[in-house]
């Protein structure tokens, strides 16, 4: 989601299930964040009681978009995704238009990732490797309101659940349902005084909480320079720089179409990764599709029977992964969603050419 993972990735997860090469933190990678779980159990027990909201949907998730577009803090970000744990620091800054943001993992192998609006740069200093990509969103928390229309009332409904303290802040709680079983629930502490999201935690049946995000520690309107961190993205001294080019296409262009669309998720970009790792002619194609708040990727390959084994599906906290073979190509499909969405956007793919 909103998200994601990802986002998803979610980050690029052609890297995940294909070469899964280095699966970089996706999601809420993007992913490969963190996590606490120390509020889970009890919310997962119960589903609190819920009033009517006195914002719209819509207005609620501006709210929070805008929110992040304009300030400056820093904090201690935590991710909770099924039995793993992980920390971050984070570090960011917006004037409105550039973004910047530096996120250092705490826990797992170190790693250092620095973005400046979609220029992605992630540093690895054990293997004194760093990787240059482009990314349109590192999905701490993710970007909203993405698509062309905004359709989000359709397929989910909000209520309020009081107001409650995250890190130091008071937030607003904000409950986000879904109207069908195609996407996931969420439950959002936005602070109240700015709208920046603070704590977001996925939703499964009942209430269950699949994967948590939030700041253990937090300073709003903090000294982040932008200038400091673009010296620090443009460092890489010492580092094996490998870069990635990213090249905008169609899926139409690339021999493929869904035989019927999945309600609510609209299709958003289209486009191949090639870099210095990867084969000529093997780069996944990645379609990516969104409702506004979840995200799913597409991601085809040439068949390779060295690396592509039994049709399989994988599951972390909120984020699903499928995998199959289409033909003489391999599709893996990614998201925030249940199984179910995954499947019907595996059956719906097909070969056009």
């Amino acid at each position: 989601m909103l998200l994601r993972s990802a986002e998803a990735d979610m980050g690029s997860a052609a890297s995940l299930g294909m070469s899964s090469a280095r699966k970089a933190w996706t999601r809420w990678p993007a992913v490969g964040l963190l996590a606490l779980g120390l509020w889970q159990s009890s919310f997962a027990q119960t589903v609190p009681v819920t009033s009517p909201s006195s914002r719209s949907i819509t207005e609620w998730l501006t709210r929070m978009h805008e929110a992040s577009r304009q300030r400056a803090y820093t904090g201690t970000l935590v991710v909770s995704a099924g039995s793993a744990m992980s920390a971050s620091r984070i570090w960011h800054v917006c004037d409105g238009t550039q973004q910047m943001e530096r996120v250092e993992t705490l826990t797992g192998a170190p790693r250092s990732t620095i973005r400046h609006n979609n220029d992605v740069i992630t540093f690895a200093p054990d293997h004194k490797v760093a990787w240059v990509d482009k990314r349109e969103s590192l999905g701490v928390f993710p970007e909203l309101l993405r698509t062309p229309s905004n359709a989000i009332p359709d397929f989910y409904s909000v209520s309020e659940s009081g107001v409650e303290r995250v890190a130091g802040h008071l937030a607003d709680v904000v409950q986000i349902a879904p109207r069908d079983a195609l996407r996931f629930g969420y439950r959002i502490w936005s602070e109240k005084k700015t709208g920046l999201v603070v704590k977001l935690q996925t939703l499964g049946e009942q209430g269950s909480v699949l994967e948590q995000v939030a700041f253990s520690e937090l300073q709003l309107d903090a000294p982040v320079r932008m200038d400091k961190l673009k010296r620090l993205m443009g460092d890489t001294k010492g580092y094996e720089v490998h870069r990635q080019t990213l090249r905008k296409t169609t899926p139409e262009a690339e021999g493929w179409r869904l035989k019927e669309p999945v309600p609510g998720f609209q299709s958003m970009s289209c486009h191949t990764r090639e870099d210095d790792t990867v084969a000529s002619g093997a780069s996944p194609m990645q379609w990516v599709f969104s409702d506004g708040l979840a995200s799913v990727s597409l991601f085809v390959e040439p068949f390779d029977p060295q690396r592509h084994g039994t049709e399989k599906s994988a599951v972390t906290g909120a984020t699903h992964s499928l995998s199959r073979r289409i033909g003489s190509y391999w599709l893996t499909a990614l998201g925030e969603v249940p199984p179910a969405t995954l499947k019907r956007f595996a059956s719906a793919l097909e070969r056009t050419r």
